[in-house]
């Protein structure tokens, strides 16, 4: 499980090319998490503002945009739909601030931004959900645009596991 880690951190740090099978983004995933989980927890002990964590989530923000785009790639689909929803992401929580410090600051009613706060909160759980589905689909079967199938190595993929 975690060689699906070293091969996304240090075998792939920045290629963006190719695709990239369910368990390898699902396990840098994970393993991803559990480090930044250790990092927080030495930087609150240690009582450092700017620590582990934020060095840790620079040195993997490359390889992980990397695997996420072989992953999209994986399901016949462009990395830059990723930067896509991302940017309307980023638009939409920017309005939904916008708009409560507008309130807050009494600059704007509130009634009158509660629309577009409900709608560009929709919006980003729409695409949050969108996002997660489309790493969850199974890849395209054979070689598609982006590569050759990566389960056609006759490696075994956890999905497969118990599965005659």
């Amino acid at each position: 499980m975690f060689n699906w880690y070293k091969k996304v951190v240090f075998e792939n740090y920045a290629n963006f090319n190719g695709r990239a099978r369910r368990s390898e983004y699902w396990y840098f995933t994970l393993f991803n998490l559990i480090f930044s989980v250790i990092t927080m927890a030495i930087d609150k002990a240690l009582n450092l503002e700017i620590g582990l964590n934020t060095v840790y989530g620079l040195a993997v923000f490359i390889p992980g945009l990397a695997v996420a785009f072989r992953r999209l790639h994986d399901i016949g689909k462009s990395g830059w739909l990723l930067v896509i929803i991302y940017l309307a992401m980023i638009i939409c929580a920017a309005v939904m601030v916008g708009a409560s410090l507008s309130a807050l600051s009494g600059v704007a009613s509130p009634e009158g931004f509660g629309i577009g706060v409900i709608i560009a909160g929709v919006v980003v759980f729409g695409l949050a959900i969108w996002l997660l589905v489309m790493f969850c689909t199974n890849g395209d079967v054979g070689e598609n645009k982006y590569g050759p199938d990566p389960k056609a190595d006759g490696s075994e993929d956890i999905s497969q596991i118990g599965v005659e």
